[in-house]
């Protein structure tokens, strides 16, 4: 079934990319992987390559102890950049009828692992430290208070599908006329509890990950804020194309509380279901911003279920090797670099080591600098998540 499009009416980014769209656009379409760092503070045993946002962050010293993290400064650089436009429809809509959506994994855990760390060390923790930083739902009350939003306030958790949920519930909501518009997204900054985690689970690569790559060997954990602005009616700005979410499709393996489903089951029952609602057939998809995390176990697995559903082959490619792996904020940071996809009318290029790996189905992998010969109208993006946690999106270019 068919459903009405959500509008995109702005989108902002911060990640190892960049802290502005342009930059992030520039280096992007350049392949850059200037972001991507050794950390020798996140691993409790050595040195990891992670994907960092360089930059000064907004001070929130002046804000309430449990709201000041890095993960609300992330946040924070990316609200700015929407701040206006929030008003503008505060001003059309109302402050209870705007709502905000927003996913996230980490929230402020670093802010708790550094407070842990001064207890053991010093028997107290930090003046500036307080249990609240690190809740789930911080980021969603941090939004909604510099805001000044008062009406729907969700946070949502989902490891690595999380902010790509928050634009299928901000839809469900609008269509049901809770809402009117929403703050959508997510935001995940770098803390050693994921870095370890996942080094536990060897699933860590010892260099810049090789998403599809016969000599892959894992992620790169990173950072990043999205921010979207979501409604039903298209935005008044006539200077940018309109671009929307037209279909989402989600499953569950229910296989493993940390290996998907084999065979990519659920990750095709999601795609399939993000064509349906779309009203689109898989030969009209243009590209595909995998999932792409070149842990052994996910490349498979989305490689043979983009096989079996799209035999067109259309364009795919991974940025997990140029913004590193923003577990709860990928989802939405994705749906963003599909939002410049179709902006710019460039491909976002696949960086590796151009060696396929024979065991995996063949797939149409983005060169760098490689150009679409048509116009690119239509773009999925995929997220998959512990417990087999399955949310495919579609966004296209809306011209009527």
């Amino acid at each position: 079934m068919m459903s009405a499009p959500l509008y995109i009416h702005q989108i902002a980014l911060i990640n190892a990319l960049g802290c502005s769209n342009q930059q992030i656009s520039d280096n992007l379409f350049a392949g850059s992987q200037a972001g991507l760092i050794q950390s020798d503070t996140l691993l409790a045993n050595g040195q990891i390559m992670v994907a960092q946002v360089q930059a000064d962050l907004p001070d929130l010293s002046a804000q309430p102890v449990h709201f000041q993290s890095r993960n609300n400064q992330l946040a924070m650089a990316a609200y700015v950049q929407i701040a206006e436009q929030i008003n503008q429809l505060k001003q059309q809509y109302g402050s209870e009828r705007i709502g905000v959506i927003v996913g996230t994994s980490t929230s402020g855990i670093a802010q708790g692992e550094a407070a842990m760390l001064q207890l053991l060390e010093q028997g107290q923790f930090p003046e500036h430290y307080h249990y609240r930083q690190q809740e789930v739902s911080n980021i969603a009350g941090f939004i909604a208070e510099v805001a000044g939003l008062t009406g729907f306030c969700l946070s949502i958790s989902t490891a690595c599908s999380s902010s790509a949920k928050s634009f299928v519930t901000a839809r469900e909501l609008i269509e049901a006329g809770v809402i009117d518009a929403a703050i959508v997204g997510g935001v995940d900054s770098l803390c050693g509890m994921t870095v370890n985690g996942f080094s536990a689970l060897e699933s860590t690569a010892a260099h810049i990950c090789l998403p599809g790559s016969k000599n892959r060997d894992g992620i790169n954990i990173g950072e990043a804020a999205a921010l979207a602005i979501v409604a039903k009616q298209k935005s008044n700005n006539q200077a940018q194309p309109h671009i929307a979410l037209l279909g989402a499709g989600e499953s569950s393996d229910a296989y493993h509380m940390s290996a998907p489903e084999p065979d990519g089951k659920g990750a095709e029952a999601a795609m399939i279901q993000a064509l349906q609602q779309a009203g689109l057939s898989p030969a009209q998809i243009d590209y595909i911003n995998l999932h792409g995390t070149a842990t052994v176990k996910n490349d498979q697995m989305e490689t043979l279920a983009i096989n079996r559903v799209f035999a067109n082959k259309p364009y795919v490619s991974s940025s997990k090797a140029m913004i590193g792996h923003t577990l709860g904020a990928a989802g939405a940071t994705e749906v963003g670099l599909c939002y410049l996809v179709l902006q710019q009318q460039k491909l976002a290029p696949h960086i590796w080591d151009n060696q396929p790996d024979p065991d995996l189905p063949a797939l149409n992998w983005v060169k760098a600098g490689e150009t679409n010969p048509q116009a690119i109208q239509y773009c999925l993006t995929n997220s998959f998540a512990f417990g087999g946690n399955n949310v495919a999106l579609i966004l296209g270019l809306c011209n009527e």
